[in-house]
């Protein structure tokens, strides 16, 4: 009996979109490229500030990994064409893309104004659309099937006053699953990760007091903070062969955060 204990990742190649962030922080993007590089993948990092991306690639260069760098925007289709042409012309192929893009709002549809809602869709949902557009005719191509890993929030599941953010992510749930559908039977998985209240540079790069941190920890039903790491970790095994029978689902990685009712959050 064959028992399957590697991540199938070595010599394969991934695009990991947001993959930067500020300073020497752990976002989720940064995590999972430096861990799928770790697991033996040649990464290329995009992200629309150079520096960020430049310096998750040397991050990963010093542990011994393989990556190079890119500056986008990928709700720009012609730039999200560049970033499959150039991870091709760089390693000839093409395996994995983690979309991890993504910014916030706040307030109700009678709060949020017409022109924020567009651009909250555009970046976290048209992004994924372009990039999956250009990449998984790529991956058909490199003959081995591929792996698709989008990013989404537990506000999807659990609105909380976040109404256009929460529309957002609950529509890259929607297009996770459609893209499992439309492209299994090319052996392309398409999967997404449902992040809880994380601690990474996009958060806390605002000011956080401790009692705010405190409260986040504490709605974990383990009583801990999740960090980039544990985003990263969800991505690289998603994208890996251990999850060679996974497709279309939604992966909560929260911390039993959402197993409370919202009633009970101040308990």
């Amino acid at each position: 009996m064959e028992i399957p204990s590697e991540a199938g990742l070595e010599g394969k190649v991934a695009i990991v979109s947001g993959g930067g962030a500020e300073a020497d922080g752990i976002g989720n993007g940064r995590a999972a490229a430096i861990l799928l590089a770790r697991a033996g993948a040649r990464v290329l990092v995009v992200d629309r500030q150079s520096e960020r991306a430049a310096r998750t690639a040397e991050m990963i260069e010093e542990a011994a990994g393989t990556a190079t760098y890119m500056a986008a925007d990928v709700t720009d289709e012609s730039e999200c064409e560049a970033i499959t042409a150039r991870a091709l012309e760089l390693w000839g192929r093409l395996d994995v893309l983690d979309n991890n893009v993504g910014i916030g709002s706040r307030g109700s549809v009678v709060e949020e104004s017409h022109e924020r809602w567009e651009r909250v869709m555009e970046v976290n949902v048209t992004s994924m659309f372009l990039t999956s557009k250009f990449a998984i005719p790529a991956m058909i191509e490199s003959g081995d099937g591929g792996a698709i890993v989008n990013v989404s929030s537990i506000s999807a599941l659990r609105p909380r006053g976040l109404t256009t953010y929460s529309v957002s992510k609950g529509a890259v749930i929607a297009l996770t699953q459609a893209m499992a559908v439309d492209h299994g039977p090319a052996g392309i998985r398409v999967n997404c990760v449902v992040p809880g209240p994380v601690y990474t540079p996009m958060v806390y790069s605002g000011g956080m007091s401790d009692r705010a941190r405190d409260n986040r920890r504490n709605a974990s039903v383990l009583g801990i903070e999740g960090t980039g790491w544990d985003i990263g970790n969800a991505v690289c095994f998603l994208a890996s062969a251990r999850a060679r029978y996974i497709t279309g689902q939604a992966l909560i990685v929260d911390g039993g955060v959402t197993l409370r009712g919202p009633e009970r959050d101040s308990w």
